[in-house]
């Protein structure tokens, strides 16, 4: 880990999906592969005491309650990347209406009030949600770090393409949590 703790905080972008559309089981199978990744970055972050940040779709659901989402996308598909990795009662959530973390949601003054400049990204959809966070997230001068063992994407192709432009446009750390 190159940054202090204590400028860091870790956002879980669309953790709960119901994977339930074209595309949904490449993603699922993907996002399998890296589950043990991102279930031991959770916990680091648990054991560090580093703030939990989801922002995630909102299905409709405006009112922000993770359990309302968590109850429409839970079905077989999903009930194992949620009991794993799901928010606790303790973490921030956030709904998103469009595809960056930033876009129309509070999560720049959240972070601001935390004090944390320094962000690890993980999620799904890499080439979709996590590249526009972070775009978002580089163009308000956050440090990123984003795990690439930490994201998925429907197709490996464009998430590996993802991570590149998060590498080498973004100056984003990419290595493996």
């Amino acid at each position: 880990m190159k940054a202090s703790l204590d400028n860091t905080a870790v956002l879980f972008v669309d953790i709960i999906n119901h994977f339930d559309f074209d595309g949904g089981d490449d993603l699922l199978a993907n996002t399998k592969e890296v589950l043990p990744n991102m279930k031991r970055l959770r916990q680091y972050a648990k054991e560090n005491d580093l703030p939990i940040i989801y922002i995630n779709d909102h299905y409709g659901f405006w009112q922000a309650d993770f359990k309302k989402i968590t109850d429409f996308c839970q079905n077989e598909k999903s009930q194992e990347i949620i009991d794993a990795i799901g928010p606790d009662e303790d973490d921030y959530f956030l709904i998103k209406p469009q595809h960056s973390g930033f876009f129309q949601t509070p999560l720049q003054a959240l972070l601001t009030e935390l004090g944390k400049n320094h962000l690890i990204i993980s999620g799904f959809a890499g080439d979709i949600c996590i590249l526009f966070t972070a775009k978002d997230a580089h163009m308000y001068k956050f440090d990123l770090q984003i795990p690439k063992n930490c994201m998925a994407s429907e197709d490996k192709q464009t998430n590996d393409y993802a991570l590149y432009l998060m590498e080498s446009v973004m100056k984003a750390d990419i290595e493996p949590f």
